[in-house]
Parts: structure tokens; sequence; C-alpha cells
């Protein structure tokens, strides 16, 4: 266990939250969280007022790419001190201490004991994938909340495991899926409901990207647009390689797991639960349609041969069966296409302007034959409540004990769907979800 004192720093930002972007609600929605406490119409027990007095106190556990950025969301937010801080790699646990804004936080090594501290009430957790299902068992066997990111686990038997000792326990659990706080989308879900489109019969989603040829994607140092090497000998001293790989397979220190994690399979999910989760989970806040009944999914390593062993490129068509829809995802990360959240029904199309955690506003087309009079031809800014940051939703439902937006059974809707993309994919053959049995046949 380490233990360290530094004075913090804060940083001013005066932009608006209400309808960040992903990038944007990591960097910049920690400053300005006070401003989205307004409830909501459509749910209030999400946003309850949080209980007068009550200071939550909060351990970040993995504190790299992601992890920093949602320690600094959570350390600006109000009613919250972070005590404690947990990494097993030493500048990360520095820089935890640096963003905290608390000198007294503890630093520790080993998740555990960030657990067993009384001040600790409540947990984030932004490890790479496979320590997500032993961290979540532990946090609900010590009594503590949890915010975790996605994927929420790596295969279906973990999921089930979480899934049902979280709803065993009185445990406030969020997934990390920002694209559910933009007000934008909760209009569109709202117009979704009074079936404006008509018969929504096909949806169409995708991540694209391109970096130059020396800089291939997930093959960043500690954060996105970090790519100069850091100096392998203190990083190798700086690790605890063996608190590291946990519960993955044993293998001798090997810097590019240990830096780019999502392209192993022994630790993540690839394009299925880092990319796709993301837009599937999206869909699946605007249409509440559930696990799909069938999925075809292939994929690729088309350009970055680099030792990856997950794809760059990936094709995934969801089909529910009984609703008479598809759900469409493709990416690439070797081309700069675009496929905004795009929403096709028989008498008009919504169309957002970006991916899922970018939206801030769509469009709505009629189709030729709608002569709707009212039919809504974009977002109405102004007209639906800003809704809270994905953080504060959390933070808020921690004091009021009610449900955040992506709570234990959106979890395990989400994780069924993109493991199905990934059996698809890797056995070359259409899958099903046997709804009786929770498996995928």
């Amino acid at each position: 266990m380490q233990t360290a004192n530094v004075k913090t720093m804060k940083q001013d930002n005066p932009n608006n939250p209400a309808n960040l972007n992903r990038r944007q609600f990591l960097r910049t929605a920690a400053q300005t969280t006070t401003v989205l406490t307004a409830a909501s119409a459509i749910a209030p027990a999400l946003l309850s007022a949080p209980a007068p007095g009550k200071t939550i106190g909060v351990g970040c556990i993995g504190l790299g790419t992601r992890g920093g950025d949602l320690l600094q969301a959570v350390a600006h937010a109000s009613n919250v001190r972070v005590n404690a801080i947990c990494d097993v790699y030493g500048p990360h646990r520095q820089k935890g201490l640096e963003r905290c804004l608390n000198p007294q936080a503890k630093a520790y090594v080993d998740y555990r004991e960030v657990l067993a501290d009384k001040d600790v009430d409540a947990v984030i957790i932004a490890t790479p994938d496979h320590w997500h299902c032993q961290m979540v068992l532990d946090a609900v066997q010590a009594g503590k909340d949890i915010y975790c990111e996605k994927g929420f686990s790596r295969t279906l038997a973990e999921a089930k495991q979480m899934r049902d000792a979280l709803k065993k326990s009185k445990v406030v659990f969020q997934l990390g899926h920002q694209a559910r706080q933009a007000t934008c989308a909760l209009q569109a879900k709202e117009l979704i409901a009074q079936g404006i489109l008509g018969p929504i019969t096909l949806v169409r989603t995708g991540r694209f990207k391109s970096t130059p040829p020396n800089r291939p994607n997930w093959r960043w140092y500690g954060y996105y647009d970090q790519w100069d090497r850091p100096d392998p000998d203190p990083v190798r001293k700086e690790v605890n390689w063996d608190l590291w790989l946990g519960p993955a397979p044993k293998i001798a220190w090997n810097e590019r797991h240990f830096w780019h994690w999502r392209c192993y399979y022994a630790y993540g999910t690839g394009y299925a639960g880092d990319l796709l989760s993301h837009e599937m989970d999206f869909v699946q806040y605007l249409l509440g349609h559930g696990i799909p009944d069938t999925c075809a999914c292939s994929g690729q390593i088309a350009l970055l041969r680099d030792d990856r062993e997950v794809p760059d490129t990936w094709i995934t068509s969801c089909q529910f069966e009984k609703l008479g829809r598809m759900v469409t995802f493709e990416g690439s990360m070797n081309c700069t296409d675009s496929q905004p959240v795009t929403l096709c029904g028989r008498d008009a199309t919504l169309r957002f302007d970006a991916i899922a955690h970018d939206v801030s506003t769509f469009e709505i087309i009629p189709a030729g034959h709608n002569r709707r009079a009212d039919l809504p031809k974009e977002y109405a800014r102004g007209k639906t409540p800003a809704q809270p940051n994905h953080m504060v939703d959390w933070v808020n439902c921690i004091q009021s004990r009610g449900a955040p937006k992506c709570s234990t059974d959106e979890a395990f809707i989400e994780t069924a769907t993109f493991l199905m993309s990934l059996k698809s994919q890797q056995e070359q053959r259409i899958v099903r979800w046997d709804a009786a049995r929770e498996e995928i046949v």
C-alpha cells in the first residue's frame, strides 16, 4: 500500500455540459456538474434530490485512459469526496492523487484495500475488462455502490454471475454508456414512443476511424492522443504485473499487452465490447427491444497486422424477428466514413448528427406518403428538461437509492448483444438467443 498527500490542481471550464459528447463529458463535465441536477419529467426517480449533508466517499480503481478522466469527473461532482485511488502502475497512481482534489486521499496498489476502506462508499471500476467480474462481485460483497466501465464482462457466464449478485444486493450500479445522458436522445425516445416514425424496420449504426500508418488505432500509450512510447524499463519496474494480469492467463511481462490490452482477447472483446456495445446500448435506450433473436457478424484484420488478435473491420446484423426489425453496425479502423445513428420507420426516418455518445441533435425526414402537418422536423432545444451527465446520474441515485439510466438489467442486455456479435464472428455462423435458457446457441 502507498499513501501520499499532494496539492491538487483545479481547472476552470465554462462549457455547459447539458449535451456533452463522450470526450467532452470526460474532460469538462466534472467542472459543471451542479448545472445538471434538473429533474426529468419522464423519470423523476432517477433524478431525486440528494440527501442533504451526505458526502459520498468514492474510490477509483484503474486510472489509465478512461479511469483518469472519470476520476476527474467525479471529483468535481457535488456531495462527493474521492478518498481513495488505486492502480497497479505508479505513474497512474500519481495522476490519481493529482486529480482527486483531496490531499488526504489514500493511494493503493491492490483494489481489495479500497473495498476495505471504511471511508469509501462507492467505487468506479475502469480497469481492463478481464477484471470487471471479480471486482464487481467483490464490491457487491463489500456493500459498495458501483460505476463500471463497459464492456460489462468478457463472457456470458460472468455477466449472469454479476447480474445475479447485483440484483440480490442493494447496490446502486451504473454501466459506463454516456450516450444515455443526451437530452436530445430523451426527446427522440419520447417522440418514437408516440409512433411518429411508424413501424421501425431498420436501424443503422457504425464506427469509423482512420489514423496515420505510424499511429495504428488502440496502440496509444496511456491516453487516446499519446503515441510516443515511454521508456520501457521504468514502465516495467513501476507495474505490478501479477496484479495487472489477475484472472487472465499467466504470462511473462508483455509491454504491448499492458498498454494495448484492447488488441488481445485475454483482456477484452475487441470491436464488439468496446465500440459496437456503445451503439447497440444507445439503440436499446431509444427502443427498448431487448436482446436480438439472431445475429450475423463478420470481421477481419484487414490492414492493422501488428500482432493484434482482434479485427480492425467489423460488420454485424441483429434481427428482431417479432418486431420485423434489423439493426446493423459497420465499423472500420481504416477509413474516414461516418454512420450517424439512423432509425428508419415506414412513415419517417430519424437521423442523429453523430455516433451514439456524440449525439447533440437530430432531424426527422418524412416518407413521401407522409402528409402529417404536425410532424416535428428536428430536435427542439429547450423543450426537454436538461439531463444530468452519466456520472451525476449515478451520484444522484446513490443518494436517492434510485436506478441509474444504465443499470443492471440494461448492462446484461448490452452484454448478451455484443457477445452474440463476437460469437458469430469467431464461429463464422449465425447465432440465436435462447431466452428460456439465457444462452447463445
